[in-house]
């Protein structure tokens, strides 16, 4: 499985290349605090699956790195996706090391 630092994924956004952020955590986590991707909590993936593009990088996240490594493990084992990666520590290692104003449920 392809994971992602969040040091790297900051360098990504300031260098504005293209790749999409999902964001698996629930709504209410969601709200606490966020990191602008696109919000598709775990369990409606499937319903949302036709939101994940296949032609750019694709970041998965959630709070701690557990929930978006299952999800990137299912797209690529499951569904064929290719470029997927797992942003390691997930949102609370983005609020440690890169942004402490964000706030983590």
């Amino acid at each position: 499985m392809k994971s992602i630092e969040v040091t790297t994924l900051k360098k990504w956004r300031e260098e504005k290349r293209e790749h999409q952020l999902i964001d698996v955590r629930e709504p209410w986590e969601v709200e606490v605090g966020n990191i602008n991707g696109l919000h598709i909590p775990m369990h409606e993936l499937l319903d949302s699956i036709e939101k994940i593009r296949r032609d750019i990088p694709v970041v998965v996240h959630c709070r701690s790195g557990v929930r978006s490594a299952a999800v990137v493990h299912h797209l690529t084992l499951q569904l064929g996706y290719e470029d997927v990666h797992n942003l390691q520590g997930g949102i609370e290692a983005w609020s440690q090391k890169i942004d402490g104003n964000i706030e983590v449920a």
